[in-house]
């Protein structure tokens, strides 16, 4: 072999795409946050953002089931749904949630101001080649939500969202299964003391990945 092969300079540095980035479970908002967050989309006077965000943390969908509602999933004879229930993409099953007083206003206003139909979706693109919003969009608006109150857009996410209102009831209630059935997954009973202490935000260390499938069915 030559000897230019074992030149310093010729050594290779493997480049990675997520530098500087923080991966990993996005911790869920804090009741304070998300009173912010509503507040902000208020006094700017964006009402698709309040209805996507309240609906967001009331359903506590998965983006890609979020972005893929249609009107009539919420909206029948006129009103908003207090109950909703959709078939997830992911798992197949179906899950309800409930949509609150604040939230039942902020879909309708929005509805109302778009003029929509029940045949289609609930938030659609505004790039004409996509019939609804996408994740990657949805991304992008939930960033500039926490970066609007001050908080740092790599530590959160869409997943942050979904867990918002479950980890409140879980802090309430300490009952695991309400937390299972709200989010509509299932987890085997060996990971569930695992996925407790996810919820309580005190398991900080690297799992294997035998352990890990528990943490990945709430994404």
């Amino acid at each position: 072999m030559s000897d230019i092969y074992l030149q310093p300079n010729e050594i290779h540095t493997p480049q990675y795409h997520r530098k500087g980035k923080l991966i990993g479970q996005k911790p869920p908002l804090k009741p304070k946050e998300v009173w912010s967050i509503r507040m902000r989309l208020q006094i700017l006077g964006k009402i698709r953002d309040l209805a996507l965000f309240n609906l967001a943390i009331d359903s506590k969908l998965r983006s890609c089931d979020l972005v893929a509602l249609r009107v009539s999933d919420v909206f029948v004879s006129g009103s908003v749904k207090e109950r909703a229930v959709i078939v997830q993409q992911k798992t197949g099953r179906p899950v309800q949630f409930e949509l609150t007083e604040q939230t039942r206003e902020a879909v309708d206003a929005w509805i109302t101001q778009r003029a929509l139909g029940n045949g289609g979706y609930l938030f659609p693109s505004r790039v004409h080649d996509c019939l609804h919003l996408s994740t990657r969009q949805y991304a992008r608006i939930v960033k500039q939500w926490v970066t609007g109150i001050g908080l740092n857009p790599q530590q959160y996410g869409t997943h942050s969202l979904r867990r918002t209102k479950a980890a409140l009831i879980y802090k309430k209630t300490g009952n695991l299964r309400a937390v299972q059935l709200l989010l509509g997954v299932v987890v085997q009973r060996k990971f569930a003391p695992m996925l407790a202490q996810q919820l309580n935000r005190r398991c900080r260390c690297k799992l294997p990945s035998s352990q890990r499938r528990c943490f990945m069915m709430l994404t």
